[in-house]
């Protein structure tokens, strides 16, 4: 989480509340340089009066991907069976969450949320931000060849396994489109994809982002 405090404990709860049934549950918040201690600090004091919350303290972390990085390898050292992955500050919807655990008993290796698809919702977004997730995803699957509706999202459920996988193969990129190096890492593995409503938070997509993207994308093309 980062700048998200005044949101922070509203969003938890909603997150726990949805993932009822389970014999154990984690929630894993990753607080790095971009969080600050305000965020930092009220995360702590959640997390003392909830023995399911547990932050993960990383400053040493260079950018956005290195705090996904961290979570995931936390909830991969835990032995954490499934690890669902979803924006703190309410840009994706914790009431989303039921459907994605209904789709992975049924066998998948990762569920992915997909904002493209019938029942999906892209709302509060710029113009721009919008082309650059739908048109990206077409760019991408007509390069890589890859099927999904929506190849950039970033709500999504995945076996431990698949993650492994996952950081087996490596993360090259530094910004917004490790996720996509994600879905191509798993495109052979079991797959799907279901709607969500994904609300645009304050995160831009800058000319670095973009240039990461294209670099990567360039990356994946050349050495499918």
């Amino acid at each position: 989480m980062a700048g998200e405090e005044s949101t922070a404990r509203q969003f938890i709860g909603a997150v726990l509340e949805r993932c009822q049934g389970f014999k154990s549950v984690r929630y894993y918040t990753v607080v790095d340089r971009a969080s600050g201690k305000p965020t930092e600090n009220i995360l702590s004091e959640i997390a003392a009066q909830d023995s399911r919350i547990k932050v993960v303290v990383a400053y040493e972390n260079r950018n956005v991907v290195d705090a996904y990085m961290r979570g995931y390898q936390q909830a991969i050292m835990e032995d954490c069976d499934w690890i669902l992955e979803i924006d703190g500050g309410f840009s994706h919807q914790p009431e989303d969450i039921p459907q994605f655990f209904e789709v992975m008993q049924t066998g998948y290796d990762a569920v992915f949320g997909c904002r493209f698809c019938e029942g999906g919702k892209f709302t509060d977004s710029t113009k721009f931000r919008y082309l650059v997730s739908f048109g990206g995803t077409r760019l991408i699957n007509f390069a890589l060849g890859t099927k999904l509706k929506d190849m950039t999202s970033g709500f999504e459920l995945f076996k431990k396994e698949a993650l492994e996988y996952v950081l087996e193969q490596g993360i090259h990129s530094q910004a917004h489109f490790f996720q996509t190096e994600i879905k191509y890492h798993l495109r052979n593995h079991k797959i799907t994809e279901l709607p969500i409503h994904y609300k645009t938070g304050k995160a831009t997509v800058g000319v670095k982002a973009l240039k990461d993207s294209f670099r990567n994308l360039y990356r994946l093309y050349r050495n499918k």
